[in-house]
């Protein structure tokens, strides 16, 4: 797997971070697609989310969010379907998260980037899934391995 084909699916966690932060990981991820190094998708579900979040918490920061969205090429992946969604509540029994760990499911990503220690960084231990779940610095310094060695 080379950088120029790296698929991604983005948590709302990471999305709001990077909306908070313009040093931050998150931020960079958003970079990075806007170079077409990465291919950056969200779910149905996760762009709710991310909008409602904004919208709650910094309602002044819809314009970023919308930017970032934009500048990062970030596509939306189809709503995931039923064998998915009981694929994801093996693993997450949090029902909202269940539906987007589903929707990354549909996705097929090789990396799916989250700040959720609590439902989501953990299972990868525990679940054979066809991708691997990290954090925007998990991905960044697998990129940075990956370049070194290559």
């Amino acid at each position: 797997m080379t950088l120029k084909n790296l698929k991604v699916f983005l948590d709302t966690s990471v999305i709001f971070a990077a909306v908070l932060s313009r040093t931050g990981g998150a931020r960079k991820l958003f970079h990075l697609g806007e170079a077409g190094l990465l291919h950056l998708f969200v779910g149905p579900t996760v762009l709710q989310e991310a909008d409602k979040v904004v919208r709650r918490k910094i309602p002044t920061s819809l314009p970023v969010l919308a930017q970032l969205l934009g500048i990062g090429q970030v596509a939306t992946s189809p709503a995931a379907n039923e064998g998915q969604l009981e694929l994801a509540r093996a693993c997450v029994q949090y029902s909202p998260d269940a539906r987007v760990l589903a929707e990354a499911i549909q996705a097929n990503p090789d990396w799916f980037v989250t700040h959720d220690k609590e439902h989501f960084l953990q299972i990868q231990a525990e679940a054979n899934l066809p991708f691997r779940i990290g954090t925007p610095g998990h991905l960044l310094q697998s990129i940075k391995d990956e370049f070194i060695t290559s």
